[in-house]
């Protein structure tokens, strides 16, 4: 599936060009690679197949698209090269010399990542913008699909050193739902688009990071990688032993010289299946237990003139339901991911009116078009 999933309309005064990105060795898709028209905030990124779809205004196609992936070579490739259709992007792995390692380099994880939040003002964008979104929800029965909702979101982004929420605007949307492999019941996303921004770990740290947990972490360097030929140190995170409240585990991708998160990847601690269940499960059927098995996260950001923003963010969320008297369990995912595709300066601080705003506590199925809300049991889901 291509990201936009034919949900933009061709608006007039733009050109599409479709394509895929791949490694020039192993020939696999690169999942996640980022494309940005050059010297504009126009980007798009690839989907679990490597598959693209850049929209790009007619009076831009003199610039270069720059696509970059991290742990490879930046490319720049002129859109003059790009065709309407089965663009085949190859990418070369990066490897990084022992040499090239600042042996400076501070050797306290701990620090570093504390340092580096703290620096969110002074390297990512610190003014109000506006921007726009392309946001994705998926519910699988096993490995078939049951529901897909998809929107166009305006968020109405505040300075990163800013305590208030960013503001959503729902601008359209759609669904379709397979009832019939629902197996009677009925997954809801509590939260839509606002699961996949809280994922913002520099805008809002405390969901993982909060002064009162930090210390509940180990923090580790792992290998260096390079992201846009900037050197990039990988830092491990874990929850410490003997606590017993769910945290997380993964990677921050860190430009070590200049303090900067470019990337997260981390997963929840669910070994206490109850605990878990309590965060995620607000209803569920009376003749059903209901639990997670895998809560996963990542958030990538991307940089312009010197200033990184939010660029995309996914959840993916597995869960196992045991039915009484039943002999097989069910097992859904449901995954939702939000892509910046185009964003601008906010300069009137202008947000819309709290009744125009999306709440934080949607379930977006609710507002799409073409939605029927069966009268079964309910999942959903909500960032604690």
């Amino acid at each position: 599936m291509i990201l936009s999933f034919g949900l933009f309309a061709q608006e007039e005064g733009f050109k599409e060009y479709l394509g895929e990105v791949y490694d020039s060795e192993t020939k696999k898709p690169l999942v996640f690679a980022t494309l940005t028209l050059e010297n504009t905030n126009i980007s798009t990124i690839t989907n679990t197949e490597g598959e693209f779809s850049l929209k790009v205004p007619e009076s831009n196609t003199s610039e270069n698209v720059i696509v970059s992936f991290l742990g490879y070579r930046t490319k720049r490739i002129p859109m003059l090269q790009f065709k309407a259709e089965r663009n085949e992007i190859v990418m070369t792995e990066l490897v990084t010399q022992l040499s090239e390692v600042n042996l400076s380099i501070p050797k306290d994880a701990r620090a570093l990542v504390r340092e580096t939040l703290k620096k969110r003002g002074e390297n990512y964008i610190n003014n109000p913008t506006v921007m726009t979104a392309f946001y994705r929800e998926t519910i699988k029965r096993r490995r078939q699909n049951v529901s897909l909702s998809e929107a166009v979101v305006n968020i109405y982004k505040a300075p990163y050193t800013s305590n208030r929420t960013d503001a959503l605007k729902l601008f359209k949307a759609r669904k379709s739902t397979d009832y019939s492999k629902l197996d009677t019941l009925a997954l809801k996303l509590q939260g839509g688009p606002f699961n996949a921004l809280f994922v913002d770990m520099v805008k809002y740290p405390d969901y993982i990071f909060a002064d009162d947990l930090f210390e509940y972490y180990d923090f580790s360097f792992s290998n260096s990688t390079r992201v846009d030929d900037k050197l990039i140190y990988v830092i491990n995170f874990e929850q410490k032993p003997g606590i017993i409240d769910p945290l997380y585990t993964g990677k921050l991708y860190i430009d070590v010289e200049n303090k900067i998160l470019t990337s997260a990847i981390y997963s929840l601690n669910i070994t206490n299946r109850n605990l878990a269940a309590q965060m995620f499960v607000r209803k569920k059927p009376r003749n059903a237990d209901v639990w997670p098995t895998e809560v996963a996260y990542r958030v990538d950001y991307r940089e312009r003139d010197g200033k990184w923003y939010y660029g995309y963010s996914n959840v993916l969320m597995e869960f196992k339901i045991n039915w009484d008297k039943k002999l097989f369990n069910s097992v859904y995912s449901m995954s939702c991911e939000m892509a910046i595709t185009d964003w601008e300066e906010n300069l009137s601080n202008d947000i819309p009116k709290y009744k125009d705003r999306i709440k934080s506590d949607i379930i977006l199925t609710d507002e799409a078009i073409g939605f029927a809300d069966p009268v079964a049991g309910r999942i959903q889901h909500h960032r604690t």
